[in-house]
């Protein structure tokens, strides 16, 4: 055999044996999405109502919105809203009761009062604490909450909601933490909710909380995380939580949810008792 032939024999296979090997990739980790940065609290409030005095709700702190469905806000409810009226808001032995009455007055068949800050007390960011202890009975309808102060971006839902309790009657002891934006909101059925049944929410204090940062909104009930809501940074419409924002405290009657199953009028006088409101500013890390 010619010398020449062997070497092609011999040699050709190694040749493509050595091509056949992939090159070694190198060890790259995959990229992981942004984590949300984390932030911390003050450890004492920067502003608050103890509710450690006798009378109307402190006018420093408190203003009311009155009226009723008929003022262009609401969602149907039965309630006209008072102002100043020791029996729908009054502070007594360490708790402020804010009252649902059944009773005749400027055309409407329930008396309650809606309790503002707006213009008193105005927050961007922080730690935002209620201890409460909330009504039973079918068509009420409380809650403590949050709305825009200056409505930069239009009208609700566009500007923002966030509420850090509400509870309806007709599904007792069942608590909600929520926020409502042009994206995310009841009336396209996109809201962001949590939800937790607590078995004695009508007869024992509990504490509810939001924790409202620029890159997340978190809820939870007697420290329990239960509702985590992150900036997508997609903008205002999925997030205008970058204004001033200001408490609602209420009792609704009836209405598109708080009505949903009636209202029944042996469960009024219904009350809410708050024990107390605090505020704690964000500290960034």
């Amino acid at each position: 055999m010619n010398i020449n032939h062997m070497s092609n024999f011999i040699f050709i296979p190694l040749l493509l044996l050595a091509c056949s090997k992939e090159p070694k990739k190198p060890n790259i980790p995959m990229p992981q999405p942004p984590q949300p940065k984390e932030y911390t609290f003050a450890a004492t409030p920067s502003w608050a109502d103890e509710f450690d005095y006798d009378g109307l709700p402190d006018e420093s702190k408190w203003g009311y919105d009155v009226g009723s469905q008929n003022n262009g806000w609401g969602n149907n409810e039965l309630q006209y809203y008072t102002e100043k009226r020791l029996n729908n808001a009054q502070v007594a032995n360490g708790v402020l009761t804010v009252t649902a009455i059944k009773e005749e007055y400027e055309g409407f068949d329930y008396t309650s009062a809606r309790l503002v800050s707006r213009g008193k007390a105005d927050f961007l960011y922080g730690r935002f604490e209620v201890r409460a202890k909330v009504p039973p009975g079918r068509g009420t309808w409380p809650a403590v909450w949050m709305l825009p102060t200056d409505w930069a971006y239009g009208g609700w839902p566009a500007s923002g909601e966030i509420d850090i309790l509400e509870h309806v009657g007709h599904d007792q002891d069942v608590v909600h933490i929520s926020v409502h934006t042009q994206a995310y909101n009841h009336a396209i059925n996109t809201h962001k909710t949590g939800t937790r049944k607590i078995e004695n929410a009508t007869t024992e204090f509990h504490l509810y909380r939001v924790d409202w940062t620029p890159d997340y909104i978190r809820g939870f009930v007697d420290n329990v995380k239960i509702f985590d809501f992150p900036n997508e940074r997609t903008g205002f419409q999925a997030w205008p939580f970058d204004k001033r924002f200001h408490w609602l405290i209420n009792i609704a009657v009836g209405g598109n949810w708080g009505g949903q199953q009636g209202v029944d009028e042996e469960a009024f006088p219904a009350s809410m008792e708050i024990d107390y409101v605090r505020v704690y500013d964000l500290i960034e890390n």
